[in-house]
C-alpha cells in the first residue's frame, strides 16, 4: 500500500501541475520553464501495482567506446564575417564527414553547432577515419575561395561512456573534447589508450605529448604526424594548453538531496535542480552540463573533484531540501571543483502552500546569483595573469574586474578606455561574446549622461545603440543583454517600447536584481511610482551588495512622486556617502519646494560653481532627469536668477 500511495502520489501532483485532472486523457503535459513535457507516459501504468513492484529498476548503462570530437577552426569569427557563407561551407564539409562516417562504421550521438560527436567500434577505424577528414577538407581548401575554407581539429579518446537512449555522456567523451582542444588546427590528437591500441595497426607516426592538462583533466596525449602541421613536442605544447584553459567555464548543477522522510519531496528536489538547469543553460554565459549527465551522479557519494572530472565540470552547484511541517528549508551552494572550496551559498526558509511557485523562485533566484559569483571567482584568476597571454574570455574578465573596481564613482577616461580595449579585445577574439557587447553598453551609457562627455553625447547614443542591438541579437535570453537593449529606447524616449523590453528582461528572471531595477526606473515613466519603488527595494532586497547604486535613484524617484521630504533625505545620504554636484542641484529645487529659499540658493549658487557650463534653465535641461523634469523646474522657477 506505501508504494501505491507514493506513485499516485506522484501522478497527482503531476497533474495539478498541468492543471488538468482527467487521468484517462491521452495528451497530458505540464510546463516547465520553456520545456513542454507529456506525461502520458505517466499514465500507461501495469495494470495493478503488484506489477508496478516486479518491474525493473531503471539502470545506468555503461560501455567502452571509442569516442570522435570534430570542432570548425574560428566559427564565430567566420561566422560575424559570412554567416551565409560559413554555414553553406560547414554542410558541405559535414558532408565529408558523413561519408566517411558511413564508410568507416561512425555513429554520430551529438552536434552542437560547428561540433560533432560520433562514436566508433574499432579504434583502427576512427584513426583512419580522422586522418582522411583531415586530408579531404586540405584538398577541398585548394579549390575553394579564402573566406569559404575551413579547418578542423579532431579528437580521439577510448574510454567509459554512460549510455542514454542514442547519445553518450561521461568521462570518455569529456576526454575526446579535451583532446580536440588541444589538437592543433588541421591535426588529429589522441589518448593514449588509442595509440596503445592502434600504433603497431596502423602506418602513422605519432609524437608523444606526454601528460598533458586541459582545463581540470590530465590526459597522456599523442599528436598524429601530419603534412603541413606543426610536429609539437612536451614543451611546445604548453602555451596552446594554456589558450584551452582559458575558456568560459563549465557548470554542473547535482541533483538537490531531499533531507527529508517524506519521499515526496524527491520530485520537488529534483524539480528544482531541473529548473536551475534549465534556467543557467537559457543563457550563453557559461556551458552547462546537461540534465542526464548531472542526474547520472545521484545518490553517489563521490568528491566533487571527481564528479567534476567526469562531467567535465569547473563548478559544481549542489543543494538540499528539508521539509518540515508545512514549511521547506532549502539550501544551494556553488563549489570551486579543483579545490572544492565553496564561492557561494544561500539558504530558502518558505512555506509549502504553493510547492510549484517556491520551486520557481529559488531555482530562478539561484540561477540569477550564482552568475555574478562566479565571474567574481573567475575575475582573481587573471589578475596575475599577463595581458598578452589573455584569451577572449580572460579579457572580458578582466574589463569587469577593473568595471566593478570603479563603479561607485565616476570613471576616469583613462579607466573608461581601459574597459573599452579589453572589452575590444576580447570581441575580436570572439564575435559572439555576448557579455563583452553587455558591457561596453554600461560604459557607454554612463557616458550618455556625463558631462565630461556632453560634446560626444549624440555619438554616444548611436555607439549604445549599435551595441545594445548586438547585445540583444547575440543572446536575447540574457536579462542583462535585454536590459541594454530595453535602454536603448529610453534614450529614443520611445517609453512604450522601454517598457515592454524591460518586462521582458524581468519575465526571463523575476529573481534578478537589474531587472526589477531596470523595470522599476522604466515602469516610472508611466507614473506607476508605488511600483517602481517595490521594484527598487526588491532589487536591493536580492543584492544588497549593490544597494549603493540602486538607492542612488531615490531622490529622482521621490521627486518624481513629489515627495520632498524623502527626496530631500536620500540627496543629504548620498552627499555623505560620495558627493556629487548634481545632488545639490537636486537640493536646490527640492529646498525651494520645502519653502527653504535661503538654503535653496545656497545649493543652487555651488552646484552652478561646480557646472559652468550649465548657464541658464535651458542648459540644465538637457541634463535633467526627464521623469522628475517638471518639479525640478517648478523649484529653480522661485530662485534661479532670482
Amino acid at each position: 500500500m506505501p508504494r501505491q500511495n507514493d506513485l499516485m502520489g506522484k501522478i497527482w501532483s503531476i497533474l495539478i501541475r498541468a492543471k488538468y485532472k482527467n487521468p484517462y486523457h491521452k495528451e497530458i503535459f505540464c510546463y516547465r520553464g520553456n520545456f513542454k513535457v507529456n506525461v502520458l507516459k505517466l499514465l500507461l501504468l501495469p495494470s495493478s501495482f503488484d506489477e508496478y513492484d516486479n518491474m525493473p529498476s531503471e539502470k545506468i548503462v555503461r560501455k567502452i567506446a571509442v569516442i570522435f570530437v570534430a570542432d570548425a577552426v574560428g566559427f564565430s569569427k567566420m561566422m560575424a564575417k559570412n554567416e551565409d557563407l560559413t554555414l553553406k561551407s560547414l554542410r558541405l564539409c559535414r558532408e565529408i564527414l558523413d561519408n566517411l562516417f558511413a564508410e568507416h562504421g561512425g555513429r554520430i550521438f551529438n552536434t552542437a553547432g560547428d561540433s560533432v560527436l560520433a562514436e566508433f567500434q574499432s579504434a583502427v577505424s576512427a584513426v583512419i577515419c580522422a586522418t582522411e577528414f583531415q586530408k579531404l577538407i586540405k584538398e577541398r581548401n585548394k579549390s575553394v575561395e579564402a573566406d569559404a575554407q575551413m579547418r578542423f581539429r579532431v579528437g580521439l579518446n577510448m574510454g567509459d561512456v554512460i549510455v542514454e537512449g542514442s547519445n553518450l555522456y561521461g568521462d570518455g567523451v569529456n576526454v575526446a573534447a579535451r583532446l580536440e582542444a588541444l589538437c592543433q588546427p588541421e591535426g588529429v590528437s589522441l589518448s593514449k589508450s588509442i595509440h596503445d591500441f592502434v600504433s603497431q595497426k596502423v602506418d602513422f607516426t605519432f609524437a608523444d605529448l606526454g601528460d598533458q592538462k586541459v582545463k581540470n583533466t590530465v590526459v597522456h596525449a599523442f599528436d598524429i604526424t601530419m603534412e603541413g602541421v606543426e610536429n609539437r613536442t612536451v614543451e611546445n605544447v604548453a602555451e596552446h594548453t594554456n589558450e584551452a584553459e582559458s575558456s568560459p567555464p563549465t557548470i554542473a548543477v547535482l541533483p538537490f538531496k531531499n533531507m527529508s522522510n517524506d519521499e515526496e519531496q524527491e520530485y520537488f528536489a529534483d524539480g528544482v535542480t531541473e529548473d536551475i538547469i534549465g534556467n543557467l543553460s537559457s543563457w550563453k554565459s557559461f556551458p552547462v552540463i546537461s540534465r542526464s549527465s548531472s542526474f547520472s551522479f545521484k545518490n553517489m557519494d563521490l568528491k566533487y573533484s571527481d564528479i567534476a572530472e567526469q562531467l567535465g565540470a569547473d563548478y559544481i552547484v549542489e543543494g538540499s531540501i528539508r521539509k518540515g511541517g508545512n514549511k521547506v528549508r532549502i539550501t544551494a551552494s556553488l563549489v570551486d571543483a579543483k579545490d572544492s572550496q565553496q564561492v557561494w551559498s544561500k539558504r530558502w526558509d518558505r512555506s509549502l502552500e504553493d510547492i510549484f511557485e517556491v520551486q520557481d523562485e529559488v531555482s530562478q533566484e539561484v540561477a540569477a546569483l550564482i552568475t555574478p559569483a562566479l565571474k567574481m571567482k573567475e575575475q582573481e584568476r587573471v589578475q596575475t595573469k599577463p595581458r598578452t597571454s589573455f584569451s577572449a574570455w580572460d579579457s572580458y574578465l578582466k574589463a569587469l574586474s577593473t568595471y566593478n573596481q570603479n563603479r561607485n564613482q565616476d570613471f576616469s577616461e583613462e579607466t573608461s578606455d581601459l574597459i573599452m580595449q579589453l572589452c575590444d579585445e576580447a570581441i575580436e577574439k570572439d564575435p559572439q561574446l555576448c557579455d563583452a557587447y553587455v558591457l561596453k553598453c554600461r560604459v557607454i551609457y554612463g557616458r550618455v549622461f556625463t558631462p565630461a562627455y556632453s560634446a560626444e553625447r549624440q555619438e554616444n547614443e548611436a555607439l549604445f545603440h549599435k551595441l545594445a542591438e548586438k547585445s540583444y541579437d547575440l543572446d536575447r535570453n540574457n536579462p542583462e543583454a535585454v536590459i541594454a537593449y530595453s535602454r536603448s529606447f529610453n534614450l529614443k524616449k520611445d517609453y512604450v517600447q522601454r517598457v515592454k523590453y524591460a518586462k521582458e528582461a524581468l519575465d526571463l528572471n523575476p529573481s534578478h536584481a537589474e531587472t526589477n531595477f531596470d523595470y522599476g526606473l522604466a515602469v516610472i515613466n508611466e507614473e506607476r511610482h508605488e511600483e517602481a519603488e517595490a521594484l527598487i527595494k526588491r532589487a536591493i532586497e536580492l543584492n544588497p551588495i549593490e544597494r549603493g547604486g540602486y538607492e542612488g535613484f531615490f531622490p529622482i524617484l521621490y521627486m518624481s512622486m513629489r515627495n520632498s521630504e524623502e527626496a530631500m533625505k536620500w540627496c543629504d545620504i548620498l552627499s555623505d556617502r560620495n558627493h556629487h554636484n548634481r545632488l545639490d542641484g537636486f537640493r536646490a529645487s527640492i529646498s525651494a519646494h520645502l519653502g527653504n529659499l535661503s538654503e535653496a540658493a545656497a545649493f543652487l549658487e555651488s552646484f552652478r560653481k561646480a557646472r559652468p557650463e550649465i548657464k541658464n534653465l535651458e542648459d540644465y535641461r538637457k541634463v535633467a532627469p526627464k521623469i522628475c523634469e517638471d518639479y525640478l523646474f517648478e523649484g529653480f522657477a522661485m530662485i534661479w536668477d532670482k
